[in-house]
């Protein structure tokens, strides 16, 4: 008890250049939200219950992990002992982010949106948690180039094709569902070139039906024109 009061004292000392995004308020908000969540899953509710504090244990990982980003980004590792506190004591709840050693950044929590997808068979709970596991697999998987994805793995790819035609029509948000069909029609185009011979066809026609869904629907967003391109890029093949 005495060692946490006396890193809680340091917390609150002012740290000359330390990141502002983390603060001392900032890190008791997110361990007090962090054991709420806990508390409530350990108690064993009801499935949509506990569907929606997995899913919010994931959002607020991953909002840490995005500041963590910033701080990387900016100084090229994360700064600042409130920060250090914040990471340590999540790890010691059995919360710890997750870390992409290949990029050198934090990556989505992605195991939360499972757990949530599990216990939430449907409704916008499962939606947002189908969202969040197809956004965070999709651009974890390819560096510069989204037509080289970095797990060619067909299987893993088909159940997030999957998961994103199941789940784009029930997203709340306008934002998500203009993602998710971004995402859903690369994916296909993933398949097309990693995928098995006779589903090609099938594969490169769905991509093509979507794009076009897509520039319907939003003409003006700057992803039109990266789907525009990649499509194109994939028909030449």
């Amino acid at each position: 008890m005495g060692r946490l009061l006396a890193i809680t004292c340091l917390l609150w000392m002012p740290v000359a250049g330390a990141h502002e995004s983390i603060t001392a308020d900032t890190v008791k908000d997110y361990l007090e939200r962090a054991e709420r969540l806990q508390k409530t899953l350990v108690s064993k509710p009801v499935r949509a219950v506990a569907a929606q504090a997995s899913l919010d244990l994931g959002k607020m990982l991953d909002e840490i992990g995005e500041l963590f980003n910033l701080d990387i980004d900016s100084h090229g590792k994360v700064q600042g002992l409130p920060s250090a506190f914040l990471m340590n004591e999540l790890a010691a709840r059995g919360l710890p982010l997750a870390y992409s050693a290949r990029t050198r950044r934090y990556s989505p929590n992605m195991q939360w949106y499972r757990d949530a997808l599990t216990a939430a068979s449907a409704g916008p709970v499962a939606a947002e948690a189908g969202f969040r596991l197809v956004k965070g697999y999709f651009y974890e998987n390819f560096d510069d180039d989204p037509l080289r994805p970095l797990d060619p793995d067909g299987a893993r790819l088909a159940e997030h094709i999957l998961l994103a035609e199941t789940w784009r029509p029930q997203i709340a948000r306008p934002q998500g569902r203009e993602e998710m069909l971004f995402i859903l029609a690369i994916l296909h185009m993933q398949a097309f070139d990693t995928g098995k011979a006779a589903d090609r066809a099938t594969h490169l026609k769905k991509s093509h039906v979507l794009v076009e869904e897509f520039l319907k629907i939003y003409p003006l967003s700057m992803r039109a024109v990266t789907l525009s391109a990649l499509q194109e890029r994939v028909e030449k093949r």
